[in-house]
């Protein structure tokens, strides 16, 4: 008995000396957005995750001799705080932080995001050179020398085991960018990017385990496109699906969380796997590689939470000389604000939100008529001085101000298509306000990730007009709603007139289906629509402007209503308590 117990503890340890199986952790960030530091400095309060988090979990992972990590990034992470806009636009000069932070964590590769390329040439340009690691796009056709503008795919080996990983972008960008931001580049279908490259790096580099890592969504029905819809946003699941050949996939922009298996064309199991968002968790794939084999064994995934890890003390002394340049810009007064605005108000009809963006387009753009959706889901900025970090809470993102040019038959289509995403039809006041996505059986769809009810079409879509005296009746059908009387000026309104239109660069490139299944203008005259562009984020004018007017009264001289006026607020009082209870 005794000698059967030392044959087997001696097989055991032999069999451990001589084991060819490789354990390989592949960890994967999305969709950061900026998220350096473990703290907010939009609301000077802790972060819920942070870079710096990311880089002490990664010290514990490498210090395991047991296994081999490779760190990848999926994109979206020059824009979304303070911390990366600062150095996008106020110090363009000097290396961005980002990029020292990406280096100091030693990235292994990354894919590029639409709200990289949002920064414009001049930014991501220079991030490219910065960077110590490939930043990949094998859709992105460099239109002037025929190739990729970003390298297509990078090859990382760990113990002799060869991973390439091929980086695909969302091809949603012209749709929602200005041209000029992406001048030069194409952005190709997935699908078909995929089919290319795929024997392209079989043939030329003969891994051991090829990855996607793809700045796109799972879900392809997103936006009312179809599995067969050139050009998909979201086609990640679609090229598991389809395309032979990988074993692992990460995904990101749609801050969803992902981990999930799917069948290729010959049967064999596809990982997608993708983290959230902003650094609150990680996206981690545990690999095994049998080494005598030459075959992978397993994929597993799993999304790590980095509320379980403390930021990382080396990391905070490093980059604290920059974080304390970030505050003191943030801390910079601007003006004042006489009265509060809770951003909330603007999902559920005129708020004082949109109609101090629309005013101050107006005046920006001397236009006639303005657009402009709620960009917060929530958020409050208290009345009193106002500085650089409530920016980044009243406008989110870096979009263009464009002034094009519309007839009141397109304005008034416009506000149809808008009634439609927003509101539900209703019949009595035990209905919903908002349009919510429901179930077969009718009953409200709560988001998983939210725990809130799942609005039918995104908020950020549902814009209200400036300069023109309407109501939207929420018991008409689509076409019937909007009854647009005026101008606010007291001017007639007419149908077959042109006006000026002032909107972001998001909705005046196409984005979010306004102006083209909207306003019914085709896609292609769009840009022949654009008046003029402001040079500079809108963002950016916004805080001009308060420095000028110094004190901002914000006005509730509401120029529409929702009608009937009984209906409205016993749907809004229902879903507010919903929403935000």
């Amino acid at each position: 008995m005794k000698k059967l117990q030392l044959s087997l503890i001696l097989l055991l340890l032999f069999s451990s000396i001589f084991s060819q199986n490789l354990k390989i952790k592949i960890i994967e960030t999305t969709d950061v957005h900026g998220a350096i530091y473990p703290f907010d400095f939009k609301n000077e309060r802790p972060a819920k995750g942070s870079l710096s988090q990311v880089s002490s979990m990664l010290k514990i992972e490498r210090a395991n001799k047991n296994q081999e990590v490779v760190l990848l990034d999926n994109g979206d992470f020059l824009q979304g705080t303070p911390a990366v806009y600062y150095y996008n636009f106020e110090k363009p000069d000097e290396k961005h932080l980002y990029a020292e932070v990406m280096n100091y964590m030693k990235y292994d590769a990354g894919s590029v995001g639409n709200h990289d390329i949002e920064t414009g040439h001049g930014v991501y340009d220079k991030f490219k050179k910065e960077i110590n690691f490939p930043w990949l796009s094998a859709n992105a056709a460099d239109l002037k020398n025929g190739g990729t503008y970003f390298e297509p795919y990078s090859i990382v080996e760990r113990s002799g085991v060869k991973i390439a990983i091929l980086g695909l972008t969302t091809p949603g960008i012209p749709n929602w960018l200005p041209p000029k931001i992406f001048e030069g580049i194409d952005f190709e279908d997935m699908i078909k990017s995929a089919e290319m490259w795929i024997p392209i790096i079989k043939e030329k580099e003969n891994p051991d385990i090829i990855v996607g890592l793809f700045h796109s969504g799972v879900d392809f029905t997103y936006g009312g496109y179809k599995a067969d819809s050139h050009r998909n946003e979201n086609a990640a699941e679609l090229i598991a699906k389809r395309v032979a050949g990988f074993d692992l996939i990460f995904v990101g922009h749609d801050h969803h969380g992902w981990n999930k298996s799917v069948k290729n064309p010959n049967g064999k199991d596809v990982l997608i796997l993708g983290a959230t968002s902003r650094a609150r968790n990680v996206a981690v794939a545990n690999l095994i590689f049998d080494k005598d084999k030459n075959k992978l064994v397993s994929v597993e995934g799993e999304l790590v939470e980095m509320s379980n890890y403390k930021p990382d003390e080396e990391f905070q002394l490093k980059f604290e000389p920059q974080f304390d340049e970030i505050k003191k810009y943030v801390s910079q007064p601007l003006g004042k604000f006489k009265s509060s605005l809770e951003l909330s108000g603007a999902l559920f009809g005129p708020s004082k939100f949109t109609e101090l963006i629309n005013n101050i387009q107006t005046e920006l753009t001397n236009a006639d008529i303005s657009f402009t959706a709620p960009l917060s889901f929530n958020g409050k900025i208290d009345s009193g001085t106002i500085y650089v970090r409530d920016m980044f809470k009243l406008y989110r993102y870096e979009n263009l101000l464009y002034t094009i040019e519309m007839s009141g038959y397109e304005i008034k289509n416009y506000l149809e298509y808008v009634s439609e995403l927003w509101f539900n039809k209703m019949v009595d006041d035990e209905e919903h306000l908002i349009k919510f996505k429901k179930d077969k059986g009718g009953k409200i769809i709560f988001s998983e990730r939210t725990g809130l009810p799942a609005f039918a079409n995104s908020f950020y879509n549902f814009d209200a007009c400036y300069g023109i005296n309407y109501t939207i009746d929420i018991t008409k059908p689509v076409g019937e709603k909007v009854t647009i009387f005026n101008l606010s000026n007291g001017d007639n309104f007419y149908f077959d007139k042109k006006y000026k239109v002032a909107v972001n660069s998001y909705r005046g490139n196409g984005g979010g289906g306004h102006l083209v299944k909207g306003a019914k203008i085709p896609k292609e005259e769009l840009a022949k629509r654009i008046i003029s562009s402001t040079e500079k984020d809108l963002r950016f004018y916004i805080m001009k402007w308060i420095e000028k007017e110094k004190e901002v009264e914000i006005n509730s001289s509401f120029n529409w209503k929702v009608i009937p006026e009984d209906l409205w607020l016993e749907g809004k009082e229902r879903d507010y308590k919903l929403l935000f209870n």
